[in-house]
């Protein structure tokens, strides 16, 4: 892992080496002016550090001193990066007040920044996990501005958000998959439901290889506090789409849902738009939110045979149970679907039962 690393070091203009230079040589300031042509008076205001060496000046200190100009542009650059780096590090302690809105915690356990107590090292590497120069610019960042968009209900942190989704985007970058291909994706869509029933991560796995030769990404994430995300959709670029999953909550029914959901986009909306589930209040992306909720219920449930098995008015243990065995999915995909429609009720703790949760192997 590359990170920068900030110490207070001293700045040394060249100037000094050059006055040192001028004394083992027994030359004076106004001998080197006059050999260079040069008014004495910018001379003194080199070696004083007020005036800066340019590359012209570095040619002309060569044929004078005979020291290579790459020297003294060198120590120049050397000099003008030490300056920049302690402003740096000013701006940086000024940022670290803004640390503690971000899981840097989280983002530790995932081996994308480094581990630290010293406020200013964790600035330094949320720039570069954010590839930004300052934290402040993470909200400016198109790839970032959806997790800023997202509604303020509830105890949000839209940095928290950025984060998951920059974390996605960095795991997603090593998933090597084919090309985007829409229609190979509808047809292992069946292919995919089928899987459901399983272990999860055995599931998981399956469903990974076929979405790779879909040109999909998928990637596992363990949810951020206060980040309230299920899933997102993305692209790298026009030949690759990702989905980022969490298990939040851990119910199997909204993890499905979410996950097809994600596919819903990917199938149905432009590449140039990052959706987050729950995303944000703009009428336009809530229209395509419906739409991606559509598509989850139906690819879940055949609407058909759901509005048949509503009618029987029969929403027993058993009845659910055969219902589900019908369509080949979870019980628990049923149930949610129940509750969502408020068909019954969330305290049904009979019915509960077969709602069963996800835990991270």
């Amino acid at each position: 892992m590359m990170t920068n690393t900030y110490q207070s070091d001293l700045a040394i203009h060249p100037g000094e080496f050059l006055e040192e230079t001028l004394e083992e040589l027994g030359m004076s300031q106004a001998e080197l002016a006059h050999r260079l042509g040069r008014p004495a008076q910018a001379i003194n205001e080199i070696i004083k550090g007020k005036k800066s060496i340019t590359p012209a000046t570095a040619l002309e200190l060569e044929d004078v001193l005979g020291i290579p100009s790459h020297i003294w542009i060198g120590l120049e650059s050397e000099y003008q990066i030490v300056l920049a780096r302690q402003e740096e590090l000013k701006q940086m302690k000024k940022e670290s007040a803004l640390v503690k809105n971000f899981p840097y915690a989280d983002l530790v356990k995932l081996g994308v920044v480094k581990a630290t107590k010293r406020a200013v090292e964790k600035v330094d590497e949320l720039k570069r996990f954010f590839s930004v120069a300052k934290l402040a610019q993470i909200q400016e960042v198109k790839a970032y501005q959806p997790a800023f968009r997202v509604s303020n209900h509830g105890k949000i942190s839209h940095e928290s958000i950025a984060a998951w989704m920059q974390a996605a985007r960095i795991k997603a970058k090593d998933i090597k998959t084919d090309k985007f291909d829409k229609k190979r994706l509808k047809e292992c869509l069946p292919q995919i439901k089928s899987l459901i029933n399983l272990d999860i991560n055995e599931a998981l796995k399956e469903i990974q290889k076929i979405l790779n030769s879909c040109g999909i990404a998928l990637v596992l994430l363990p949810h951020f506090k206060n980040t309230k995300v299920h899933g997102a959709t993305f692209w790298i670029d026009s030949d690759k789409a990702v989905i980022a999953m969490t298990i939040r909550g851990g119910f199997s029914d909204i993890f499905w849902f979410s996950f097809f959901h994600e596919i819903g986009h990917i199938l149905l909306h432009p590449k140039r738009e990052v959706f987050l589930e729950d995303g944000c209040d703009d009428p336009n992306l809530q229209k395509q939110e419906d739409e991606a909720n559509r598509f989850a219920s139906e690819t879940l449930i055949d609407e058909k045979e759901y509005k048949k098995f509503i009618s029987k008015n029969d929403f027993s243990k058993k009845s659910v149970v055969n219902f589900a065995k019908k369509l080949d999915i979870k019980p628990s995909i049923v149930i949610g679907r129940l509750m969502h429609d408020q068909i019954i009720h969330y305290s049904d703790s009979n019915l509960l039962a077969l709602r069963d949760k996800y835990r991270w192997k």
